[in-house]
């Protein structure tokens, strides 16, 4: 699978979003509440990645379209099933997503897009940036996986967050992708666990002990996350914000 690419670090191993990001902010711009983006934005929807079709540069996106399947609308038009998601050029929160292998289920995203003035059957991510990480628990409910990254959130998520099994297969991640400083800041806060030595810890080794390869875990598993319908609250849409066609 391709990376995602957003303007910062943390998305060399998600996806779009960021609350308590330490990427550096754009010139005016300050950290907002969800309330303040689901204002700005034209559409509102729990999504998911079906496909994209880019213009590459060094197998970087430079330019086109991402396709996504419409799981749940919060604002905007509710008829629609297929979102298009344009975007153009670097900048620092491009809005690229990820492509999938045909056998792969799509990553899934809670978005917040603006109409493309030019192309009005189209969207684009706001200037803030386009989406968080949506994960899939045990249970088979949805949630907003910590650390979001990609968005930086005033609203204190930390405090509504829990500890989740998650079951989605985009909820383990590869050590080469974490950045050493945030894999550490992300050990410490709980926010991952390691992948490996868990699996180890199930099946232990001789006598009982630990597997001796458990602690060189090169994969690990998000463990933190805010339930979506908490998360939806912050957002304090209406029923009207939903438009039927």
């Amino acid at each position: 699978m391709r990376t995602f690419l957003l303007p910062t670090l943390w998305l060399l191993f998600a996806g779009p979003a960021a609350a308590g990001s330490d990427e550096p902010l754009a010139p005016g711009s300050g950290p907002l509440s969800l309330a303040e983006l689901a204002r700005k934005a034209d559409f509102v929807a729990l999504a998911q990645v079906r496909d994209t079709d880019y213009l590459r540069s060094r197998d970087i996106p430079v330019s086109g379209s991402a396709y996504l399947r419409v799981l749940v609308p919060y604002k905007g038009d509710a008829g629609i099933e297929l979102v298009e998601v344009y975007e153009k050029g670097l900048h620092e929160r491009e809005c690229y997503f990820p492509d999938r292998d045909v056998f792969e289920e799509g990553r899934r995203y809670l978005l917040f897009l603006q109409h493309d003035a030019d192309h009005p059957e189209r969207y684009r991510g706001l200037a803030e940036g386009c989406a968080v990480d949506v994960l899939v628990d045990r249970d088979n409910r949805y949630a907003i996986r910590l650390p979001v990254t990609g968005l930086t959130l005033s609203d204190p998520l930390e405090q509504l967050a829990r500890t989740m099994q998650f079951s989605d297969p985009y909820a383990v991640v590869d050590d080469a992708s974490l950045p050493p400083a945030l894999r550490d800041a992300m050990l410490a806060a709980g926010q991952i666990v390691s992948h490996e030595s868990e699996a180890a810890s199930s099946s232990p080794g001789p006598a009982g002990l630990p597997r001796p390869d458990a602690a060189a875990s090169r994969l690990w598993r998000y463990t933190r996350g805010v339930s979506l319908g908490e998360f939806r609250e912050l957002m304090r849409l209406e029923p009207a914000d939903r438009q039927t066609r």
